[in-house]
């Protein structure tokens, strides 16, 4: 710090770099008015040509054939891209040289100031100021806060700086929010943009949870106090009781582009068309070419007027599938451009997917991994573990998940709180948590069996979507508890069972937590349990704002 005090106190070095600034913001302000200029012109031009091009092959018209408005439309395409190539890369050089110099001109202050300074010190010390003309750089503006990473090639310290430029921002302190002890790398590029640090959700472990005659210690990231006590109790009613079962029906995820003709009629013939078997051999080999684990299952397709909604189903091996059957859906649309070439793409996914929304859709056809999961409660377990009785449990499962979801009016809402369950253990297995929303549709059904003696409960799941590769399933937290699970990773054997496998644990928590939470409501003690479990036991007088 001394070191720091001594160099900023130099009345030379401020003056000089005070002039530095003043020059460099003048050209700054001159160049951004040109790069405007051009980025504007570049894309008009750009849209301008798409348009007229589109237009001739509507028409039939050869591309070949210019006229004077399109001869100069070229012409300028060509002097944007030459100005914006040469611009950017003599930018990048000349910034890049200007930052040596600037680093090299503290690290000679600071040897003679300190001459003696051994060399890592001064390297650090280097690196500090440096840091800090970093952060005020992006405070100004002038360093875009999404190019730290690549600027500096350090994730880590890129993290650090934005966090303090935030800061700076916005005059709020980020104070609570940690830095250290997370690899930035893991995440460039795939997981999150823009770090500043990242959130502590503790995770705890429910089970063991038996599930088709294995045993399951089952990870549930939350902050919601008695989630992960109750859905243990659950496991423990059905592990004494025998286990639960679990069956995948459906594996297949979906998406559904919307195109656009000029006519009903002309649209209603790639329905057809899409439909024909006699095509899908076709439409399959281009379909799968997007990855070795992508392969078509069926392909629906819908009208709306003039526009055509297509559902294209795929399985996706070990992968929750997303991109690979958005990759697949887009080799068709490039396919069928042939035989319709008036086809308008008007967007790759259309909202009959349907992704991250609560849609009939999903509740009747499925997507992702569709799973039913049962098992058979005895009497003295739900007496004794659960305090309650099969009667009770029967009566309230049908006015409250049944007649009480249905005179709310809920698309897949006929659970006492599936998505609690399938929330945490996406949190905690590194799934996508937005796809809570389709994952979490959920039919509970209870009755009694054995002469009324003991229960059989069931959950209903047709869109359980998971993948134990990609996205969040490689950062190490996550990667930990599906290795718990056994399911980390592809499965070398089969590819796709180990994301199966996932969806069935799914399925059999959320069995054990609708089994707990309506033993607890039809016993009353729902309320005591929260109070016991879900409020904190400190001094909040003691507690600082």
């Amino acid at each position: 710090m001394e070191v720091q005090r001594q160099i900023y106190s130099d009345p030379s070095s401020k003056t000089k770099k005070n002039q530095k600034q003043q020059n460099s913001l003048s050209q700054t302000s001159s160049l951004y008015l040109t790069n405007t200029f051009f980025f504007g012109l570049f894309f008009s031009v750009a849209y301008f040509l798409l348009n007229r091009w589109r237009e001739k092959i509507r028409t039939s018209t050869p591309l070949h054939v210019l006229t004077i408005s399109e001869i100069l439309a070229l012409v300028s395409l060509i002097a944007c891209l030459i100005y914006l190539t040469a611009f950017f890369g003599v930018a990048f050089i000349l910034h890049y040289d200007e930052e040596e110099d600037e680093v090299a001109d503290i690290a000679a202050k600071t040897t003679k100031v300190m001459p003696n300074l051994p060399e890592e010190i001064l390297v650090q010390k280097v690196l500090s100021m440096e840091d800090e003309e970093v952060v005020g750089a992006v405070v100004s503006g002038s360093i875009p806060s999404y190019s730290l990473e690549s600027k500096l090639g350090d994730c880590r310290r890129a993290a650090v700086i934005r966090n303090q430029a935030v800061e700076r921002v916005t005059g709020r302190s980020l104070e609570g929010l940690p830095m250290e002890g997370f690899d930035y790398d893991s995440i460039l590029g795939q997981c999150c943009e823009m770090p500043i640090g990242f959130v502590q959700i503790p995770v705890g472990v429910a089970g063991p949870l038996l599930l088709d005659g294995k045993e399951y210690t089952v990870p549930m990231a939350t902050t919601e106090g008695c989630l992960v006590a109750s859905t243990n109790r659950g496991c423990k009613a059905i592990y004494v009781s025998g286990g639960a079962s679990a069956v995948v029906l459906r594996d297949g995820m979906t998406r559904a582009p919307v195109v656009r003709f000029n006519s009903a009629k002309r649209a209603s013939q790639l329905k057809f068309f899409l439909e024909d078997p006699l095509n899908f051999d076709s439409i399959s080999h281009t379909f799968n070419k997007s990855s070795r684990f992508a392969r078509l299952q069926n392909i629906k397709a819908t009208i709306a007027g003039k526009n055509l909604y297509t559902r294209f189903t795929c399985s996706t091996g070990d992968a929750m599938g997303m991109n690979m059957v958005s990759k697949g859906v887009q080799n068709v649309l490039d396919f069928l451009q042939t035989d319709f070439p008036d086809m308008d793409v008007i967007g790759i996914s259309g909202n009959f997917c349907s992704d991250k929304k609560a849609a009939a859709v999903n509740w009747i056809e499925g997507r992702g991994k569709s799973v039913v999961c049962e098992a058979v409660i005895k009497e003295e377990v739900v007496k004794k573990v659960l305090k309650t009785s099969v009667e009770s449990l029967v009566e309230l499962n049908m006015l409250k998940n049944l007649t009480g979801s249905a005179m709310a009016g809920a698309l897949g809402g006929f659970n006492a709180h599936a998505s609690n369950i399938v929330s945490a253990v996406y949190l905690a297995t590194g799934q996508d948590p937005a796809q809570n929303v389709e994952s979490s549709h959920c039919m509970t059904m209870m009755e009694a069996v054995n002469d009324g003696k003991d229960l059989h409960i069931s959950v209903t799941m047709p869109s359980i979507e998971v993948g134990t590769v990609g996205g969040g399933t490689q950062l190490a937290s996550q990667s930990a508890c599906l290795n718990l699970l056994g399911v980390k990773g592809a499965s070398k054997e089969s590819p796709g069972a180990n994301s199966r496998q996932l969806a069935t644990i799914v399925a059999g928590s959320v069995l054990a937590g609708e089994l707990s939470l309506m033993s607890a409501i039809a016993a009353g003690q729902l309320v005591k349990s929260h109070m016991k479990y879900n409020r904190s036991n400190k001094d909040v007088t003691k507690v600082a704002s």
